[in-house]
């Protein structure tokens, strides 16, 4: 038997990003997504990978709700009501990670269950040179109703995220597409090495997929990034290629057009987490209907912005955030005030009045701790 918690959330993203479309006739729901939430323990500031026999001692550490949590998080600090359909652990991780989910950033978990018995799945991630390794353990949920597994029919919603397992179709995807609902999905490595675009059986319910190079270059057998996303534009309205430290490039497979965006050169702390977060920007950008370029442009932002703090959820940015931000780089001796203006011109309309320099601290990710400290 599973039980369900269902406390209201108490978040505000303080920001609504639809709020000029939103009727009264609306589904409750902005975004539906499902999968599997761990416990994500991240070690930063290490000089180089752990060597076997030795031990290494990282100068960072936090931990906070990962997997699909990361996803789910970058979407409802966004302002967009956004629904999780897991499976929760009954330990201690589990029960931090869903009072983080719902008490801290508001996400309806009405749709997840916890499963007695049934231990979280944990991540460790070690970041350094700019990259992470990760070791992680776990085991699927339980395989019949008594789990709080996906509800057979996924909630009436504006977009669902979906990620793409070669091989493997989902049936709720295809349930919440013939619902109305925008499937926006991403894919992870195919350990088969076969790389078969026609075995990502629902691509065809698809609004829009975000590959990154490699990936997108490696299923549509071109030597070009760009070359890929045309090509991937002939199975999606929208074809998003992310290109590392170069940007990201899209492009519109109903009206031919495209757009390419730089990316935002940062300090990096921690990347977990930061593809998630650009799909977040690209979902909010697209439902509030923004020009394809504007949507890259955010999505960018907020990626860039995540890799700077720890952990993968907790380093997705507010809007409070993303005002600071801007605020603080029209001012910075290092940016060309004029070309920042004619790309992210567009927050202007958006953000709230900065209450907080930039930098802004956070508060620093761990378990265990009961009451607020210095």
């Amino acid at each position: 038997m599973t039980t369900a918690r269902g406390d209201q959330p108490q978040h505000d993203a303080g920001v609504d990003p639809l709020e000029w479309l939103r009727a009264p006739t609306d589904p409750a729901c902005d975004v539906f997504l499902t999968g599997t939430v761990f416990l994500d323990i991240i070690f930063t500031g290490l000089d180089s990978a752990p060597v076997r026999g030795t031990e290494s001692w990282a100068r960072g550490m936090g931990s906070s709700p990962g997997g699909v949590a990361n996803m789910a998080t970058a979407l409802a600090r966004l302002g967009l009501r956004t629904s999780l359909a897991a499976a929760f652990g009954d330990d201690h991780y589990g029960e931090y990670c869903w009072d983080a989910l719902e008490q801290g950033e508001g996400i309806d978990l009405s749709l997840s269950r916890t499963v007695p018995g049934w231990h979280s799945p944990v991540t460790v991630s070690m970041a350094y040179e700019g990259e992470r390794t990760m070791v992680s353990h776990g085991h699927e949920a339980p395989p019949d109703d008594a789990t709080g597994a996906l509800p057979a029919y996924p909630p009436h919603a504006r977009a669902a995220v979906a990620s793409l397992v070669p091989g493997r179709g989902e049936e709720w995807i295809a349930r919440a597409a013939r619902g109305g609902a925008k499937v926006f999905a991403d894919v992870g490595w195919d350990d088969t090495g076969r790389w078969d675009l026609a075995g990502l059986a629902d691509l065809e319910h698809c609004e829009a997929f975000l590959p990154n190079a490699a990936e997108a270059m490696r299923y549509t057998r071109t030597d070009c990034p760009r070359a890929a996303a045309r090509a991937l534009a002939d199975k999606v309205r929208y074809a998003v290629v992310t290109l590392g430290s170069e940007g990201a490039y899209a492009v519109d497979g109903a009206t031919g057009e495209t757009a390419e965006v730089p990316a935002i050169q940062v300090s990096a702390l921690d990347p977990t987490g930061a593809g998630d977060v650009f799909v977040a920007g690209f979902v909010t950008g697209t439902l509030a209907g923004w020009p394809l370029a504007d949507r890259l442009a955010f999505a960018g932002l907020t990626a860039a912005l995540s890799v700077q703090e720890f952990g993968g959820s907790l380093s997705a940015p507010t809007w409070d955030e993303i005002a600071a931000w801007w605020q603080q780089a029209q001012g910075h001796a290092m940016q060309d005030p004029e070309a920042l203006r004619g790309r992210y011109a567009f927050l202007e309309r958006l953000l709230p009045a900065p209450g907080r320099p930039w930098p802004l601290r956070r508060a620093v990710p761990t378990i265990g701790f009961r009451a607020a400290h210095p």
